[in-house]
């Protein structure tokens, strides 16, 4: 819902329709009042300037289909240019594009969304640049260096069920690639150790592992070896922040370009600057009427342009 000079100046009254249900409210005025500050928007909550049904409502209150939502006029909310930004190639990023799902190849060193020092994402881009932009929501999340298949769901019932598919070890098979320092062994196929992840207070999360954290899988499998280097197809059956890069720690083959779990002087001597990761491939089963999705996301430049200066035979890859 896009918004208009006369919008920004008196109060509106928008009923939640069943794509909307199920959003939590401050999540819900983040999308609806992008380029706002999130001090801002939990402000405007806490002061009752928000109600739902005539209510004062809590930032994370489950919106239902049919609540009235209250929202209060903003007459410093930045223009929509300067809130989000967009694509300059946009048909060429994507993969797969459906009225439910549309399918990416993010590029490295974008973030999937604005904050951490970051004022513009994906998905801040992708509400920008599409005529349906208010309605999409990230499934799941890559890192900023990362590239490759990102799911963006366009309507909030596929999302649910993306999201929950996603719980299911399995279910939602992830292709990666990934080009590691040193010979990994043909013998170890699997990682399976848990993760834990903390955001000390000023700095950003990171994750270990370690006993107490959540149970993690990723199975790994050797393409290519050649110069003190390995390339594997990396695919994790869950879902934990950064867990194919600290699984590659554990293992003692730290990722290439890695500047958080890596070998920062390996990576000096070799001349490596950008995250050798890339989510190459993705496959959804059908669900919800939907059908199945399979997709392959091509290498960008520079990350087929290292695999070429480092391995001698094709990878036809």
């Amino acid at each position: 819902m896009n918004q208009t000079d006369n919008d920004r100046k008196q109060a509106r009254l928008v009923e939640i329709d069943d794509e909307t249900a199920g959003q939590r409210l401050d999540n819900y005025l983040f999308r609806t009042l992008k380029g706002l500050p999130k001090s801002r928007v939990y402000r405007i909550i806490r002061k009752g300037e928000v109600r739902v049904n005539g209510r004062r409502i809590k930032p994370d209150w489950r919106l239902q289909a049919g609540d009235q939502v209250r929202i209060p006029p903003i007459v410093h909310l930045p223009d929509r240019e300067q809130a989000v930004g967009h694509f300059h190639d946009l048909p060429g990023m994507i993969l797969y594009e459906s009225d439910r799902l549309l399918i990416i190849n993010k590029p490295s060193g974008m973030a999937v969304h604005g904050g951490s020092g970051q004022q513009v994402g994906v998905i801040e881009s992708l509400r920008h640049a599409l005529p349906d932009g208010d309605r999409l929501e990230l499934v799941h999340r890559l890192d900023r260096g990362t590239s490759g298949c990102l799911m963006v769901a366009r309507r909030r019932s596929y999302l649910r069920l993306l999201q929950d598919a996603l719980r299911k070890p399995g279910q939602i098979r992830k292709r990666y690639l990934a080009l590691v320092h040193g010979e990994w062994p043909d013998s170890l196929t699997e990682v399976d150790q848990p993760l834990l992840t903390v955001s000390p207070t000023g700095q950003e999360r990171v994750t270990r592992v370690d006993a107490t954290g959540k149970p993690a899988t990723t199975r790994f499998r050797v393409i290519a070896r050649e110069s003190g280097l390995t390339l594997l197809q990396a695919s994790p059956m869950t879902g934990r922040t950064h867990q194919i890069r600290v699984h590659a720690r554990w293992a003692r083959h730290p990722l290439a370009g890695d500047d958080r779990y890596g070998d920062r002087l390996l990576d000096t001597e070799m001349g490596f600057s950008q995250l050798m990761l890339h989510a190459r491939g993705l496959d959804i089963p059908a669900l919800g009427g939907q059908p199945a999705v399979s997709v392959e996301a091509p290498l960008n430049d520079a990350f087929a342009e290292t695999l070429r200066k480092h391995f001698k035979e094709d990878l036809n890859i």
